[in-house]
């Protein structure tokens, strides 16, 4: 599987991808970049919502925010629309949002934010703990760091270019010029000046559980509840 963001593979990296029996995935953020995704021969999308931390996967939007459509509303749209699978992401963390993607028609999702907290997670400390102490209130997407929208918790670095109405370079170069400040701030621990990506359903993080435990109850949850609406 090769999975792309902010684009689409070339169509003669796609056939070359298919010719030796790998698919194409790649993040949408409309049913409009659904559509032109499987005209290119992408063989997976995945619908990402609103409330997905990190970068937006938007390749047709210029705006500051991205599309700003919520997972619930996105994805049954997109599987009303194209043939190919379609794979949920936003604001997903356990079997509740499992269950409900695969309701809308799904055949999948995606999840980010929810392992930044499990044991093997490579987050610093003070990125884990900036995670656990925040809300679903606590996030807001931000180009501060790299030029492209992006999800993340709020705090000094964001709050300052918001005051001083900073307007930052274009991707990749504002990514390259705050990457020194960004390693500056981890090495001194300093969480107001990290790039603390992070989804809206941050509240339901869970501190030291493994990932194979975090996903057998993931996928426990959503058995159980989609066995009781048979």
């Amino acid at each position: 599987m090769i999975s792309a963001t902010f684009g689409i593979p070339d169509l003669d990296e796609i056939e070359l991808a298919h010719a030796n029996g790998i698919k194409v995935m790649t993040i949408i953020l409309t049913v409009e970049e659904a559509l032109t995704a499987e005209r290119a021969g992408v063989d997976i999308v995945v619908a990402q919502g609103s409330e997905a931390g990190g970068h937006r996967g938007t390749f047709t939007i210029s705006d500051s925010q991205g599309s700003l459509i919520g997972t619930m509303a996105l994805v049954p749209q997109v599987v009303d629309q194209v043939q190919i699978p379609v794979i949920a992401a936003g604001g997903i963390m356990d079997g509740r949002g499992l269950a409900a993607s695969l309701m809308l028609g799904a055949k999948g999702v995606q999840l980010g934010s929810r392992f930044l907290t499990v044991a093997e997670s490579g987050a610093d400390r003070e990125y884990k703990q900036a995670l656990l102490d925040s809300t679903e209130d606590s996030t807001i997407i931000t180009t501060c760091f790299s030029g492209r929208p992006a999800r993340a918790i709020k705090n000094e670095f964001i709050n300052f270019h918001l005051e001083k109405q900073i307007q930052p370079l274009a991707y990749p170069i504002q990514n390259q010029v705050t990457s020194e400040i960004r390693q500056a701030a981890k090495h001194l621990g300093n969480r107001g000046y990290l790039s603390l990506w992070a989804g809206q359903g941050i509240r339901l993080m869970k501190d030291g559980q493994t990932a194979e435990k975090t996903v057998h109850e993931i996928i426990g949850q959503a058995k159980s509840l989609l066995g009781s609406y048979q």
